[in-house]
C-alpha cells in the first residue's frame, strides 16, 4: 500500500550497553518470589524452577503465576549438581551458547509467469534458514524475493488490454447496490500502479483495487511495470530493470543512425477557409509532434492516403483523446489554456497526411518527426556522444517532501538524441543529480483501513474499519490530527454486507425422552428444512442432504432391572373336603414383561402346594346305612394319612371318616 516507506531510512547508529550479568544471578528464585508475592515470600523447592517458578503465598500455600524464573536462576536436576536456567532449560553453570548469525537458503524455482504475452513477472524466494539464526545471532541481509521478466512476446493483435480486462472483471460485482460497466481510469491524481476504474457512462471513478496485477503497465505509453503496487522500470528491450534505450528512431540499443528528423513551420492560409495540408508523414515514423504555435479556432486533421480522416474529418470536430491509427496511438489534444497539439510514438504502418481546418488565418503550425533512412554498415561512426543530465524530473511528491533528479544519458553530438548508455564512456559518467522538492506538509487527508470480515456470510452482517484523520509532514512521517482539520465527509466506519438472503437451513426440534426407560434406546426428533428467519418451511431436498441433523441417536438411563419370578394366584383346592392340591403360575418375565430365560432357579417359587377344604357334614340317608366296608386296620390308616379327602377311601371308610 506504499505505507512502509518509514522502513526505507537508514536507522540512526546508537551504541546500547547491554546488561553483562544474566537477571537470575542478579535477583534469586527468593527475590522473585517477593517481587511477584510480597515481602514474606519465598521459594517453594516444588516443580522444575526453569519452567514455572513456585512461590509461598501469604496463605502459607505453594503457589505459580506459570512463568519460568529468569534467566540465570540457579537450578538442580538429577544429573546437573548446579545448573542455572537458559530458555527454560536447566543447563550446566555458565553455558550461554553461541550466537549463529543466519544465511540465506537456496533461491525457489522461478513461479508462474503474471501474464501470458505482453510482458508479464515471475518471482522466485529465498528463506533465511541455512542456518536460521539463533542465540542472538543476526538476521539475512538482502533480497528475500526476486524478479524477473518472462512472457515479453506482444500480445495477438486485437487482444484487449490487460488493465482493461481487470477493470472489466468488476462488472459482474454490484458497487453501492448497482451494476456498473468499467473502464481503466488513468487520468492526473491517481496512483499509476492503483487499479482506478471509470463507471462507463458515469461521471465518476474509483479504486477497485490497490494493486494491479503483476506485469500491467505503469503508463500506456511506457514499458514500465507495476509489481506490488509499485512501478518498476523495463528497458526497451522488456527485460525488468534493463538500462536498455530506444534511440530517436525507436530503435532498442540503436545510435540513432537509422532516421533523420523532418523539421518545419507550416503558416499558409486559405481565404474562405476549408482544409489545407500541411506535410506528408511517410510510412514509418516516429517521435511525430505536430503543434499549433498559438491558440485559433482552427483544427488540426489527419487523413489518409485514400482520402479516409482519421481525426476532425468532414467539418466534424472529435473530442480530444486518443486514436488508434496506422498501427500507433495518436494522442490529439486540445486545452482550454494552450493551442492544440498532436502526438504518437510511432513507427506508423501507413502513409499519413496532415491537415489544417481553417476558420481564421493560420498563426503556423511546427511539424517533427524522424522518418527511417537505409544504411549500410553498422551507422554513424564519425558521430560522437557525449553524456548529459536530462532536465529536472517532476517532483516525486506534491507535499511532505518529495525528490527531483537529473537523470544522466548518453545523447549524440549531432542532433542531441538519448542513445543507450554504452555508446558513451562509463568511466566519465557524471552523477545523477538530486535535489528536495514540496517540502511543505500534505492537506489532512482521510487514512481508510481495509473492511473487516463480514460478521455474517449472509442476511446482512457487518462489518467495520479504520478511518483516521492524518496529515503527512514527510516522506515518511504522519500525524493524527481530530476528525475536524478533514474537510471532507468523513467516510463510514461501520455497514452493512453480505445482505444476500440465506439459502434453506436444517432446524432440528427438542429431542424426545429416551425410550426404553432403561437400558440401551433411542431418542427421536423432528428435523425441518426452514427459510433463514424460520417462517417458510420447504420441502426437504431444498435443504442440503449431506448437512442434515440425525434424527434419531442411542441413548441409555442406565441398567435395567434384572428378569425376575412373577407368581399368579393360586387356583382351587384339588379336593372339595379334606385335602387336595392347588396350582398357581410362576413366570420369569424381564422388566417390560417378556418371558425371560435369566431369572435363578434356585430362588424360583413353587407352583403347586397342598391344600384342604373343609368338609361338610353329609346327612345319611335312611335307606344307606355309613359303614366301614373294612374293619381289620386299614380305615384307621386312611384316617391317618388324610386320605379322607378322596372320594374312594371315603366310600369305603365312611363311618372312620365322617366329621373328618
Amino acid at each position: 500500500s506504499g505505507r512502509g516507506t518509514c522502513l526505507d531510512n537508514e536507522p540512526p547508529k546508537r551504541d546500547f550497553l547491554y546488561p553483562a550479568v544474566a537477571p537470575g544471578q542478579v535477583y534469586d528464585a527468593d527475590e522473585q518470589c517477593r517481587f511477584q508475592y510480597g515481602a514474606t515470600s519465598r521459594q517453594c523447592k516444588y516443580g522444575e524452577v526453569c519452567r514455572e517458578l513456585w512461590c509461598l503465598s501469604k496463605s502459607n500455600r505453594c503457589v505459580t503465576n506459570s512463568i519460568p524464573a529468569a534467566e540465570g536462576t540457579l537450578c538442580q536436576t538429577g544429573s546437573i549438581e548446579k545448573g542455572w536456567c537458559y530458555q527454560g532449560e536447566c543447563v550446566p553453570f555458565g553455558t550461554w551458547p553461541q550466537s549463529i548469525d543466519g544465511g540465506w537458503g537456496p533461491w525457489s524455482i522461478w513461479g508462474e509467469c503474471s501474464r501470458t504475452c505482453g510482458g508479464g513477472v515471475s518471482s522466485s524466494i529465498r528463506h533465511c534458514d541455512s542456518p536460521a539464526p539463533s542465540g542472538g545471532g543476526k538476521y539475512c541481509l538482502g533480497e528475500r524475493k526476486r524478479y524477473r521478466s518472462c512472457n515479453t512476446d506482444p500480445c495477438p493483435s486485437g487482444a484487449r488490454d490487460f488493465r482493461e480486462k481487470q477493470c472489466a472483471d468488476f462488472d459482474n460485482m454490484p458497487f453501492r447496490g448497482k451494476y456498473y460497466n468499467w473502464k481503466p481510469y488513468t487520468g492526473g491524481g491517481v496512483k499509476p500502479c492503483a487499479l482506478n476504474c471509470l463507471a462507463e457512462g458515469y461521471n465518476f471513478y474509483t479504486e477497485r483495487a490497490p494493486a494491479v496485477i503483476d506485469g500491467t503497465q505503469c503508463n500506456a505509453d511506457s514499458l514500465d511495470i507495476c509489481i506490488n503496487g509499485e512501478c518498476k522500470h523495463v528497458g526497451c528491450d522488456n527485460i525488468l530493470g534493463s538500462d536498455a534505450k530506444e534511440d530517436r528512431c525507436r530503435v532498442c540499443g540503436g545510435d540513432g543512425s537509422t532516421c533523420e528528423a523532418i523539421e518545419g513551420f507550416f503558416n499558409d492560409s486559405l481565404p474562405r477557409g476549408g482544409y489545407l495540408e500541411v506535410i506528408q508523414i511517410p510510412r514509418g515514423s516516429v517521435h511525430i509532434e505536430i503543434r499549433e504555435v498559438a491558440m485559433s479556432k482552427n483544427y488540426i486533421a489527419l487523413k489518409s492516403e485514400e482520402d479516409d480522416y482519421y481525426i476532425n474529418g468532414a467539418w466534424t470536430i472529435d473530442w480530444p483523446r486518443k486514436f488508434d491509427v496506422a498501427g500507433t496511438a495518436f494522442h490529439y489534444k486540445r486545452p482550454t489554456d494552450e493551442p492544440e497539439s498532436l502526438e504518437a510514438l510511432g513507427p506508423t504502418s501507413e502513409n499519413l497526411i496532415v491537415m489544417i481546418l481553417l476558420q481564421e488565418q493560420n498563426l503556423g503550425i511546427r511539424y517533427k518527426f524522424n522518418v527511417p533512412i537505409s544504411r549500410t554498415g553498422s551507422g554513424d561512426n564519425e558521430v560522437g556522444f557525449a553524456w548529459n543530465h536530462l532536465p529536472w524530473s517532476e517532483c516525486s511528491a506534491t507535499c511532505a517532501g518529495g525528490a527531483q533528479k537529473q537523470e544522466v544519458v548518453c545523447k549524440r553530438l549531432d542532433d542531441n538524441s538519448i542513445v543507450q548508455n554504452n555508446y558513451c564512456d562509463p568511466d566519465s559518467k557524471p552523477p545523477e543529480n538530486q535535489r528536495a522538492c514540496n517540502t511543505e506538509p500534505c492537506p489532512p487527508e482521510w487514512f481508510i483501513g481495509d473492511w473487516s470480515e463480514c460478521s455474517k456470510t449472509c442476511d446482512g452482517g457487518m462489518r467495520s474499519r479504520t478511518v483516521l484523520c492524518i496529515r503527512k509532514i514527510g516522506p515518511s512521517e504522519e500525524e493524527t490530527l481530530d476528525n475536524a482539520n478533514c474537510l471532507t465527509h468523513r467516510p463510514i466506519e461501520k455497514g452493512s454486507c453480505n445482505n444476500q438472503s440465506c439459502p434453506p437451513q436444517w432446524v432440528a426440534l427438542d429431542w424426545s425422552e429416551c425410550t426404553p426407560k432403561c437400558g440401551p434406546g433411542f431418542k427421536h426428533r423432528i428435523v425441518l428444512c426452514k427459510s433463514s428467519d424460520l417462517l417458510k418451511t420447504f420441502p426437504a431436498a431444498q435443504c442440503q442432504d449431506e448437512t442434515k441433523p440425525p434424527v434419531r441417536i442411542r441413548c441409555s438411563l442406565g441398567r435395567c432391572p434384572p428378569p425376575r419370578w412373577v407368581t399368579g394366584d393360586w387356583g382351587q383346592c384339588s379336593a372339595q373336603c379334606g385335602l387336595g392340591q392347588q396350582m398357581r403360575t410362576v413366570q420369569c418375565l424381564s422388566y417390560t414383561g417378556q418371558a425371560s430365560s435369566e431369572c435363578p432357579e434356585t430362588v424360583r417359587p413353587p407352583s403347586m402346594q397342598q391344600c384342604e377344604s373343609k368338609c361338610d357334614s353329609t346327612p345319611i340317608s335312611n335307606t344307606e346305612e355309613c359303614k366301614d366296608v373294612n374293619k381289620v386296620a386299614y380305615c384307621p390308616l386312611v384316617l391317618k394319612f388324610k386320605f379322607c379327602s378322596r372320594a374312594y377311601f371315603r366310600q369305603m371308610c365312611c363311618k372312620t371318616c365322617q366329621g373328618h
